[in-house]
This record gives structure tokens, C-alpha cells and sequence, in this order.
């Protein structure tokens, strides 16, 4: 393993967790426990947040020079143990290893590498008259990470939270602690001062909603799902703290009737499919001319079956396991409810693939003949499913899209790109894609609307989430 770390760290210091309970890190792929991680206690937050309380005055007050120069420390060290990451999520979670290697670890470092940008044309202070408005960091951050992409968003949320002036308490994913712990790692050797950056491990459900009802944490950055996004705003209400919430998604990919299908079906299956659809930004609902839907299910079709699933340490595997039996058991229950609601099961379908039955595998599926009501269609599966809905006109396209309580992102597929533009203009989600071009992702605000959340991550609008802003009236 690439760490043999399970303790937390706290105030400069790697200390056990004071907790009686352990999490077991599990290998999703074979069912390997992989560690014990010791879980912690209210004590060891309220040991976290103080270390961060005290180390608040003189961070805080660092030029934006040192902070950039901090951040370019912990860059160069994270290229260099980029591997480590990537292996630890293979382990730990089941990402095929060129996704690992690939998407997954990239986006660590073009994280860093955005903020690191951000921080060296930002300014604090702006001018208005004899007012000045300037921006200040908020105070201490908890940030409350997930388990599906948990070296995306670590560094999002670390390097903004630095690059502001906050101190940090991180509690990740007990399901995926591995990259969290080699973060520590390398913000230890980048000389990150005592105090500025601590680690607990711990169930959402208890230290998650410590942190986030803690008098002495300032603002909370949580990504996960919409039902743990509601509990920490109730928790974080009494002491009104700013909270930023990452939340579900269910989102659309239009097919305009101009677009090339072959091309667009394909890219929507493997957008859709990608880390095992164990993502919450992409499009799960495909939407495609009513007359087309036969000719988009049998490209779906022949792209889902192409998908080699099996063991993420081979370089054939193209798709691995769900991460956990949890959510493996959502998964399942899902594809029934699509089968038993009526939809056309083009391939795919409940349980494990053949010669898999020992890691929580999941069979690519994909449904035809959706109906926007049904539960395929409205609730976040999380897994490699795809649910293909047929509109008869761009208005009711717009429309479906629209139909839904999330609104995180979306996509839109055409040949002519004005008109892609301007359906995307016309839907409720934060980012939207246009032929599917992420190449801009992490330099491009991220966040959503409706119960998908609120607050922005990346380059300086995640920044500006971890700053407050103060008029200074009467300045000259």
C-alpha cells in the first residue's frame, strides 16, 4: 500500500483517533481489507478545530505571494507522488487504473495549478471612491469530502481554502481516506504551519456534522449527496456559518436533430459510464428526437457492451467496481425499478457480470423508452446507467432537461453551435457542456442550481467562497 498512515493529524502532529471504533478500507474489486482506519471522537474535533483557531491570526495574514508559493510547493510534491494518488484510488475505490492515473490524479494538480493562477492576478482590495472593499479570509474551514472522486475534491477545497487565508479541518470519506492521508503527507512536507491543516477520520453522520455545527468553524464545504446536504444545513444553522453545498445530479445530455449521432450517442455513453457512473455531474438522461430513439439505442447498446469490466489493475479494464455495497445495492434496486416501470432494457440489467461475483460489479445498462416521470429518470443512481427519453420538439427537449429538482449540469449536442448555445442558455444547471468539451473544467466555476446546491468551486470563485467581503467607508 502507498501509505501504511491511518491517524489523524493534528496541529503539526500524526495522532490516533481517540474513538473505540474502526472503519475497514475495502477493496471493492476483491473485497481485500486494505486497513483499519480509528475513528474519531467530538474530542478530537473540538483538539482539530482549536488547533485551527490558533493558527488563524498569523495565516491569515499571509501575503498572497506566500500562499501562492505554498501552493507551488505542494504542487511540485503532488506531481511527484501523482502515482501514489492513483494507486491509492484504484485500491481504495476501484477506478480502473488509466482513469486513476488519468482523469482522476490530473485533476489534483490542475486544481493546485488553477488556484495557484487565480491567487497571482487576484487582488483584495478594491477602490470605490474614499470606500474600500476588501476581501478577507473567513476563518476556519471544515471540508467534507466524498468517496467517488476524492482527489478532485480534496485539492479543490484545499487549495482554495489556502489560497484564502483559511485554516483547515478535512474530514474525508471513511470509505476512501487513502488520498486524503497522502495530502497530509505532502502539506506536511510542503511546511504548511501547525495548526493551518488538520485531519480527522470519522463517520459524516457524527464528526461531519460536529464540524459542521462546531461554534468555532467559520465556513463548511460539502460535497455528497442531497439527503447529507440538507443535514449539515440544519446542523450548521445555530451558529449561521457560511456553508457551501456540492450536492446530486441527474443531469440531461440534448441531441439536437443535427447532431452526428454515432459520434454524440458514443460520447454520451462514455461520459455517462465514466469512473462507473459514480459521478454526480454527468449526464445520465440522454435526450434524443423521438423518430431517432431506435437508431441512439443501438449505438448505446454497442458502445455499453464494448466496456471490458473487471479488475482496475489492468490495463484492459475500462470499467471497475462500485465502491461500496452500499451503493452497489442502490444501483440494483434502480435497475429493477426501471425494468419493473416499463422502460426497454436495451442491455445490461440486475446483478453482476459473469466471472465477477466477488467485487461489487455492476453490468453497463442502458434503458430506452423512458418516461421522464419514471425513477431512472429522476433519481441519482450513481452507477454505469444510462436512461435514453425521446422528445418530439427543442422546446419539450428544454423542458424535460428542466424536469428535475437537481440542476448541477448538462449537455448539449449539435453541429451548429449557436443553436447549442442557446439551448443551453435555456437550461437550469450550473455548467453546461457543449459537444462535451471539459477541457476548460477546472479553470470554469463549478456549482449548481436548485437542490443540487449552492456555491462555487475552482480557480478564484472557489476563493472567494472561503473569503468575507468588509467596506472600509471614509478611506483615502
Amino acid at each position: 500500500m502507498v501509505t501504511t498512515r491511518t491517524d489523524n493529524y493534528i496541529d503539526g502532529e500524526w495522532v490516533p483517533a481517540s474513538g473505540a471504533d474502526v472503519s475497514k478500507v475495502i477493496n471493492p474489486a476483491n473485497l481485500e481489507v486494505l486497513a483499519e482506519v480509528r475513528l474519531s471522537t467530538i474530542d478530537d474535533v473540538n483538539r482539530a478545530v482549536a488547533a485551527a483557531r490558533r493558527a488563524f491570526p498569523s495565516f491569515s495574514n499571509t501575503s498572497l505571494a506566500d500562499r501562492a508559493a505554498l501552493l507551488t510547493k505542494v504542487l511540485d510534491i503532488y506531481n511527484r507522488r501523482r502515482g501514489e494518488f492513483a494507486d491509492a484510488l484504484t485500491a481504495e475505490m476501484g477506478a480502473p487504473k488509466t482513469l486513476a492515473h488519468g482523469a482522476q490524479s490530473y485533476l489534483g494538480a490542475a486544481h493546485l495549478s488553477e488556484t495557484i493562477d487565480a491567487l497571482n492576478r487576484m487582488e483584495l482590495e478594491e477602490k470605490r471612491g474614499t470606500t474600500s472593499i476588501v476581501r478577507e479570509p473567513a476563518g476556519v474551514a471544515a471540508l467534507i469530502t466524498p468517496w467517488n472522486w476524492p482527489i478532485n475534491q480534496v485539492f479543490t477545497k484545499l487549495a482554495s481554502a489556502l489560497a484564502a487565508g483559511c485554516t483547515i479541518v478535512l474530514k474525508p470519506s471513511q470509505i476512501t481516506p487513502f488520498d486524503a492521508l497522502l495530502a497530509a503527507e505532502i502539506l506536511e512536507e510542503a511546511g504548511v504551519p501547525k495548526g493551518v491543516f488538520n485531519l480527522v477520520h470519522g463517520k459524516g453522520t457524527e464528526i461531519g456534522q460536529a464540524l459542521a455545527a462546531h461554534p468555532d468553524v467559520d465556513v463548511v464545504s460539502f460535497t455528497g449527496s442531497t439527503r447529507a446536504g440538507r443535514e449539515i444545513s440544519k446542523a450548521a444553522a445555530d451558529t449561521i456559518k457560511i456553508v457551501h453545498l456540492e450536492l446530486g445530479g441527474k443531469s440531461p445530455n440534448i441531441l439536437l436533430d443535427d447532431a452526428d449521432f454515432e459520434e454524440a450517442v458514443t460520447r454520451g455513453v462514455n461520459v455517462c459510464f465514466s469512473n462507473a457512473g459514480q459521478s454526480c455531474s454527468v449526464a445520465t438522461r440522454m435526450l434524443v428526437p423521438r423518430d431517432r430513439l431506435e437508431e441512439a439505442a443501438e449505438i448505446a447498446k454497442k458502445v455499453a457492451e464494448s466496456y471490458v469490466v473487471g479488475d482496475p489493475t489492468s490495463e484492459a479494464t475500462t470499467m471497475g467496481p462500485i465502491s461500496n455495497p452500499s451503493q452497489w445495492d442502490t444501483v440494483q434496486r434502480l435497475i429493477q425499478a426501471g425494468i419493473d416501470e416499463g422502460a426497454t432494457l436495451v442491455t445490461g440489467g440486475t446483478g453482476k457480470p459473469e466471472g465477477l461475483e466477488n467485487g461489487y460489479f455492476a453490468k453497463p445498462t442502458v434503458f430506452s423508452n423512458v418516461d421522464n416521470k419514471m425513477a431512472i429518470a429522476q433519481e441519482e443512481i450513481f452507477g454505469p446507467v444510462l436512461s435514453i427519453i425521446g422528445y418530439d420538439t427543442e422546446a419539450e427537449a428544454v423542458e424535460i432537461a428542466n424536469d428535475s429538482i437537481y440542476g448541477l449540469a448538462a449537455a448539449v449536442q449539435s453541429q451548429d453551435i449557436e443553436r447549442a448555445r442557446k439551448v443551453a442558455g435555456q437550461i437550469r444547471a450550473g455548467h453546461v457542456y457543449i459537444n462535451n468539451q471539459t477541457d476548460s473544467y477546472a479553470a470554469a466555476p463549478f456549482g449548481g442550481f436548485k437542490q443540487s446546491g449552492n456555491g462555487y468551486e475552482h480557480g478564484e470563485w472557489g476563493i472567494h467562497g472561503f473569503q468575507v467581503v468588509k467596506a472600509i467607508l471614509g478611506a483615502n
